[in-house]
């Protein structure tokens, strides 16, 4: 099978041209996947995270896969973060620290994913200023991300990450995905009600919802990260299955998507303009952002 992609950005549009991706190689087994990448004018690095569990899944049903026609400036790019050595690329150095490495991670690999959060994110000189205790809480937010996965997903297939910073654009961001069995099945079994795919993750938006039982909380990862995207003016991305939710400031936007992407996908897009510096609820004084 041969398939051309187009632009593919980290947006409701990108995760559409991902969708019809997986739609077109459903089923496809014991073959050859060829993608004509020369259509490819841009490619958001941080989208390896989703296009890497897409493709995992497609060779994990004995399928070659093979990437070809790359414009140079986005070979380089997907070179830089590490996805196209799993590929056959080379590995270019990141002469500029711009790049969250691409990472495919078993699930029981979690200290590993905290340690590779926190350097590669967390320390990032771009990233606003917080306080230790917020700095805290929001590693701990990213890492329910993989958490999550090792929980909820049932997915043997592990955790996809990578990330990237735009500094002229001024945004960090870093997506994380996996390929298990997605936020409807599982909000659907906790509250014996149907959802589509785009109700589930809105429930799974609010507050105090979460499908989490026993001694361990869920639900307070994305509190946070929304609570500071709203604040920050960033952007929250959410995908599973058909649905896809964002959270721009503090718009929302929900979507269908025309084909399910497999597993759960979370974008956090931090605006690295913001000059406020945030801090706890609890640990506010008189003047205190956040």
């Amino acid at each position: 099978m041969r398939r051309a992609l187009g632009p593919i950005r980290c947006d409701a549009a990108g995760f559409e041209a991902l969708s019809s991706l997986a739609q077109s190689v459903e089923g496809l087994v014991f073959d050859k996947l060829v993608l004509d990448m020369s259509g490819v004018s841009w490619f958001d690095a941080d989208m390896s995270a989703p296009f890497g569990a897409l493709l995992h899944r497609t060779q994990k049903e004995f399928n070659e896969v093979e990437l070809a026609g790359f414009p140079n400036a986005v070979e380089v790019i997907l070179c830089r973060n590490g996805f196209l050595s799993q590929y056959g690329g080379q590995k270019l150095p990141d002469s500029f620290g711009t790049t969250v490495p691409y990472l495919h991670l078993a699930l029981g690999d979690g200290r590993y994913f905290a340690e590779y959060v926190d350097q590669r994110l967390m320390q990032n000189p771009s990233i606003p200023r917080m306080s230790d205790g917020l700095r805290k809480k929001f590693l701990e937010s990213v890492f329910e991300l993989f958490s999550n996965a090792q929980v909820h997903s049932k997915s043997v297939a592990g955790v996809f990450s990578c990330g990237q910073h735009f500094p002229k654009k001024r945004r960090l961001v870093f997506t994380v995905s996996d390929l298990g069995v997605g936020i409807r099945e599982n909000v659907e079994r906790f509250t014996d009600r149907a959802f589509t795919d785009v109700e589930a993750i809105v429930w799974a938006t609010h507050e105090r919802n979460t499908t989490r039982t026993g001694p361990v909380p869920g639900g307070l990862g994305l509190k946070l990260l929304k609570e500071f995207v709203g604040l920050n003016g960033g952007r929250l991305q959410i995908v599973s299955g058909t649905g896809y939710w964002g959270l721009s400031g503090r718009s929302e936007e929900v979507k269908t998507l025309p084909a399910p992407l497999p597993g759960v996908t979370v974008s956090i897009d931090i605006n690295t303009a913001d000059e406020a510096s945030y801090k706890l609820s609890t640990e506010i004084d008189a003047g205190d952002v956040f």
